[in-house]
């Protein structure tokens, strides 16, 4: 059985390679990290457990198929962290009935159903947040996509210890496609696990990103916002 957080749609992917791209995002609950910028701790905290569901790989696709009218659709596996969940079985009846799968993790679980996905986000989480790189955890995560996912880098991006960060990490993994994200840095907070986001804040955050990259004159990565807060804010389930 899975812990299911939330599953809807179909809207867009907000980030990252596939931004843009209709999809229905089946986010999980549970979590290894507690990121301080978490905007999620609805799917991260023991204490909303009671409000996950326990679901079998049929009935998860069931509702996908309610959703997307029965046509196949990319479904985006979020959380939390989807690596936490026995999703296998999952991939390959999504797989049989004709759909596709994203997923977004940190890299600090590596699973041999990685290789099944058709694309994989690695994000790992940069010093604001707070929680530890280990270089050991991702290397795993990033072996057992194998050579058929197609595996990108996306970093967040909250400040120039961040900035600095990123580009050492980046240079260590030539061969990933590299997106880079402004950071939402106002934290969600059990009170408020959904919290209004400062859209003005953050689009000085994105042409600050912007202007840092071009002065460095670092042309590698893409920078992107986080379009789904530009158009809805934080509102979930869209």
């Amino acid at each position: 059985m899975i812990a299911i957080s939330e599953i809807f749609g179909p809207t867009i992917q907000g980030e990252g390679a596939l931004i843009g791209m209709p999809t229905v995002f089946v986010r999980t609950g549970g979590c290894d990290f507690r990121c301080s910028w978490c905007d999620t701790l609805y799917a991260v905290e023991p204490r909303f457990r009671a409000d996950w569901q326990s679901m079998s790989a049929a009935a998860i696709m069931a509702e996908v198929n309610r959703l997307s009218g029965g046509t196949p659709i990319l479904v985006t596996l979020s959380g939390g962290n989807p690596a936490l969940q026995p999703l296998d079985p999952l991939l390959q009846l999504g797989h049989q009935q004709g759909h596709s799968f994203a997923m977004e993790t940190q890299g600090s679980r590596a699973q041999t159903w990685f290789g099944q996905l058709d694309h994989l986000t690695l994000s790992p989480k940069p010093p604001s947040s707070g929680m530890p790189f280990r270089r050991e955890r991702f290397d795993a995560c990033l072996a057992a996509a194998g050579v058929a996912t197609q595996v990108s880098l996306k970093l967040v991006i909250a400040d120039e210890t961040d900035y600095q960060w990123a580009k050492a990490l980046a240079d260590g993994y030539p061969q990933l496609p590299l997106y880079l994200q402004p950071c939402n840095t106002a934290p969600a907070t059990p009170e408020q696990p959904e919290r209004e986001t400062d859209l003005a804040a953050l689009n000085s955050q994105l042409r600050w990103l912007v202007e840092r990259v071009t002065t460095d004159r670092w042309y590698r990565p893409r920078i992107l916002p986080q379009l789904h807060v530009l158009i809805w804010n934080n509102e979930r389930g869209v």
